[in-house]
């Protein structure tokens, strides 16, 4: 019985976030279709295959600009501050942003980095950085690391403090740990080297 309700929260687990995404995905293009088949039909006699997914496109590109402006930044914080009020909305938006924004190389809270830890109970565990900081227990500042270590799939997993001393930063970029994470380990290169210290 353990095993069966496991197995079915794991599966829960995995199979809600994709289909809620894949179902945000299939509503986002019939809504953009809808707008999109008429308005070519007026303006050009005729439907445009692909326009839709065009204008998708488009919108998204036109977001960023307005994220990445200081008064459309600020427009845009308030909004989603608004919008989290509504629970269902803050249930599946915030973890999915948070996930999202971890793989974001400008995003100071996400993944840093690859990093291997020499752990004396597990060996060697492989996870992401997410962050360096310090610790004063009386004895002066220990360099510590934060490390995300992924259990299922992305999205489930631990966070674990290591002394900074037992971190190796190997020659992979997050995209590449990424992909060793989803394939089970065997996108795993034949050699890693260290990466650069400078």
């Amino acid at each position: 019985m353990s095993w069966l309700r496991r197995s079915f929260l794991t599966g829960l687990v995995v199979t809600v976030p994709l289909f809620i995404t894949v179902a945000a995905l299939v509503w986002t293009f019939r809504m953009v279709d809808s707008v999109a088949i008429p308005l070519s039909t007026s303006v050009l006699g005729r439907e445009v295959p692909g326009l839709g997914v065009l204008m998708t496109g488009a919108f998204i590109l036109v977001v960023g600009a307005i994220a990445t402006n200081v008064i459309g930044r600020r427009v845009l914080q308030q909004t989603e501050a608004w919008l989290l009020h509504v629970p269902l909305f803050k249930t599946v938006y915030a973890p999915v942003k948070q996930l999202v924004a971890a793989f974001s190389p400008d995003n100071e809270a996400g993944f840093k980095k690859v990093v291997i830890i020499e752990d004396s109970r597990k060996g060697l565990v492989l996870g992401f950085l997410t962050r360096e900081f310090t610790i004063d227990r009386g004895k002066g500042l220990e360099a510590l690391v934060a490390v995300y270590v992924p259990t299922n799939h992305l999205y489930l997993g631990d966070v674990v403090v290591y002394p900074k001393a037992q971190a190796i930063f190997p020659d992979l970029s997050v995209e590449e740990g990424v992909r060793i994470f989803l394939t089970g380990g065997m996108a795993i290169p034949s050699v890693i080297r260290e990466a650069d210290k400078t």
